[in-house]
């Protein structure tokens, strides 16, 4: 009897320990879980928190994106402008200056769509200034497509060969413009820019003076601040 108690004792104590499964599904999930609480915190990082004027605010990938289109459209728009008037500074024999004047228009186009994203995307926390840019650039727009087609294609000229030789077709593509001295204003403002503060007062004048005299000799100021401009 003992001899046969003996080999069973012997046996069962050289069998392994059965695991609980209980406890092991719970072990794995919670091993599991910290792996994923990990992996997420990991990739994932609080956002740094800045004091504002206006209270705590952060930067995401969203408003990165809606800065670097809102200064890809004010570059667009500065750079079509600029080498639209440089024809101010070029001799007209000048084969550069043909090729400019021949696509003045297409200039005058992305120019005005640069303005557009950029004053769609513009941040200004008082609402009713923004939808009134907005309004001005739309407006301006309008006139511009109306004095094309009814007073420019009819007499044989583009849009913006059009306004230089009729000083009072100023007044319909000169909503545009004060839409854009409003952004320069605000962009002088908001980053201390010397050129967009003087900007304020060049964009007006150039236009305003264009009624009294002639556009060339104010496209060479227009120009070179807005070089500058182009350069932010």
């Amino acid at each position: 009897m003992a001899s046969r108690v003996m080999p069973t004792a012997l046996f069962h104590a050289s069998l392994p320990p059965k695991p609980k499964p209980f406890a092991s599904a719970r072990t794995g999930r919670v091993r599991s879980g910290s792996l994923r609480c990990k992996a997420l915190s990991e990739s994932s990082p609080d956002p740094t928190v800045y004091r504002g004027v206006y209270g705590p605010w952060t930067v995401d990938p969203a408003d990165v994106r809606e800065v670097i289109l809102y200064r890809s459209g004010l570059v667009t728009a500065a750079t079509s402008f600029v080498i639209a008037s440089s024809t101010a500074f070029l001799p007209e024999e000048s084969w550069v200056s043909e090729i400019i004047r021949q696509n003045l228009d297409l200039l005058y186009t992305l120019g005005a769509g640069g303005l557009g994203l950029s004053l769609l995307l513009i941040h200004i926390y008082v609402t009713e200034i923004k939808r009134t840019l907005q309004a001005l650039w739309a407006l301006g727009v309008v006139g511009s497509l109306a004095t094309y087609v009814c007073l420019a294609q009819p007499s044989g000229e583009n849009l913006v060969q059009y306004v230089v030789d009729n000083s009072t077709a100023v007044w319909f593509v000169g909503p545009l413009f004060a839409a854009l001295t409003g952004l320069v204003f605000k962009e002088g403002l908001c980053y201390g820019k010397l050129e967009a503060g003087i900007l304020t007062f060049i964009i007006p004048t150039v236009l305003l003076g264009h009624l009294v005299t002639p556009i060339k000799f104010w496209c060479r100021y227009l120009a070179f601040f807005l070089s500058c401009q182009s350069l932010v």
